[in-house]
């Protein structure tokens, strides 16, 4: 099959699946003009952008665990962005169906990634017996993230029941 017929094939099953939709995009919130979306949603899907920490303690010295909290409490802190979030769009944690998740090597384990750190944050929101609700997830170390000290970045996407 030509490449032409093989698009042409593949834009007729998205047409007749529904697939194509409008496609609404949530701005970052305090009216800041970096050039990415809060979040974009496409028919029942909202894909949210990836969130970092908020400071533990801003008065600390910048790039520190003392700024920046542990992995355990920097996933904390995202997933609580994450969820608030989700809440200001009608959605909860338990909407949640895939998770990606980037860990930096932490110096206090030999530069690797705190994955049971981050297991301690992520059991608090996910698989609790308020909240059961588990997203396909994939966790991986990266070599660094837009400031230094930063341990944890997380993207979801969610859907509309």
């Amino acid at each position: 099959m030509k490449t032409w017929t093989k698009l042409a094939f593949l834009s007729l099953c998205v047409a007749s699946t529904g697939l194509l939709a409008e496609v609404k995009r949530y701005p970052l919130p305090d009216n800041s003009t970096f050039p990415i979306a809060n979040a974009v949603e496409v028919n029942k899907l909202v894909f949210e952008s990836g969130k970092v920490p908020a400071p533990k303690d801003p008065n600390a010295a910048k790039g520190t665990v003392e700024f920046w909290g542990n992995t355990e409490e920097q996933t904390l802190s995202v997933l609580s962005q994450i969820e608030s979030s989700l809440k200001q769009k009608g959605l909860g944690m338990g909407d949640v169906i895939k998770m990606t998740v980037f860990l930096v090597g932490d110096p206090a384990l030999g530069g690797k990634m705190d994955f049971s750190g981050f297991m301690k944050g992520y059991t608090q929101y996910f698989g609790t017996k308020e909240q059961p609700a588990l997203p396909a997830r994939s966790a991986l170390q990266v070599a660094g993230l837009v400031a230094e000290g930063m341990l944890v970045e997380i993207e979801v996407i969610a859907v509309r029941p």
